[in-house]
């Protein structure tokens, strides 16, 4: 069983390489009073930068033999905004857009990329459903300007419970008949810490064919006393169509008065009874650390785990359960 770790947009490690340089509404807008010109030029400055240190961050991975990462979703400030509208942004980031993508594939690195939270396609509002629809499509024209197939998944809720769960899961189950099919096939989707539990997306994601991501933290956060053991092979079932190993999603309580929020760093503890429990399916796995430190949390707990029974060290950034 052979389980790879990753992080999330940003590497505490690597230095000036942040890949969500943002330009705000109220920036753009007072630029653009002045001189339209000044004010796209400071958006696509701002885009490309984002890019060229996310080709940094890909880089700085495969050097520590990491192969898996999530994009910052920030990567092109107000592309899906009403003032940019008109801004061909995939056409004029071609060249920074295809370079990522061609090394993603060069050196097989699974990517994703996780829409914000106002991202809800069981909202009963038309105007916030369409907005969401919007801004997963923005994540696809990325994707495809990279030229990567759709293996490169957009992880996403189900969504709000809207006083009414049951309603609120139909709406999400309705709605996404009108998801567009380039779109579905690259959505996963994750157990919340508040609202939809593991059970509740699991059903979901098998009656509708979507991969399911399983959130270890959310869960402890959010279920009915489940039995893990119990509900694992039928997450990892779901991945199966897609030719990719399952992912999950680890992080730890900042504190027990905070314990939704995420600590600098997992404690191991927190994931190690979770790989017992996998290794007897035996399934590889990939594991995204959520974590405020980044890389820097992820290696910390790649080393912890070598030291705990039947793990050895395979990688900076894998291991092997024995």
């Amino acid at each position: 069983m052979k389980i790879r770790f990753g992080y999330v947009a940003m590497s505490v490690l690597l230095k000036n390489a942040s890949p969500s340089r943002t330009v705000t509404v109220k920036t753009f807008s007072a630029l653009a009073e002045k001189s339209p010109h000044s004010a796209l030029y400071k958006v696509r400055k701002a885009a490309e930068e984002n890019l060229d240190n996310s080709l940094r961050l890909l880089k700085h991975n495969v050097g520590n033999r990491i192969s898996v990462y999530r994009f910052s979703s920030k990567l092109v400030p107000l592309a899906t905004h009403p003032l940019l509208s008109e801004w061909d942004y995939a056409a004029e980031l071609s060249s920074r857009l295809h370079g990522i993508g061609a090394f993603i594939k060069e050196h097989r690195i699974r990517a994703s990329f996780h829409p914000d939270h106002f991202t809800l396609l069981n909202s009963p509002r038309e105007d916030v459903w369409q907005a969401s629809l919007a801004d997963l499509n923005h994540h696809c024209v990325m994707l495809e300007a990279m030229n990567l197939s759709d293996e490169v998944k957009l992880v996403i809720h189900v969504g709000g419970g809207y006083q009414n769960k049951k309603t609120a899961r139909n709406r999400f189950r309705d709605n996404w008949q009108r998801v567009p099919s380039k779109i579905r096939n690259r959505i996963v989707l994750e157990n919340d810490d508040r609202v939809f539990n593991a059970s509740e997306v699991l059903e979901l994601c098998q009656e509708l064919c979507i991969p399911m991501v399983l959130d270890t933290h959310h869960f402890a956060c959010n279920n009915e006393g489940e039995d893990l053991y119990e509900l694992l092979p039928a997450i990892f079932q779901t991945w199966q169509a897609s030719g990719l190993p399952p992912k999950i999603h680890v992080s730890s309580p900042k504190s027990p008065d905070q314990p939704r929020h995420h600590h600098d760093f997992v404690d191991p503890d927190d994931l190690y009874p979770f790989l017992t429990i996998a290794r007897e399916i035996g399934q590889d796995l990939d594991v995204m650390v959520e974590a405020k430190q980044k890389d820097l949390a992820m290696f910390r707990l790649v080393r912890d785990l070598a030291g705990y029974p039947s793990i050895s060290q395979s990688g900076p950034a894998s291991l092997l359960m024995n």
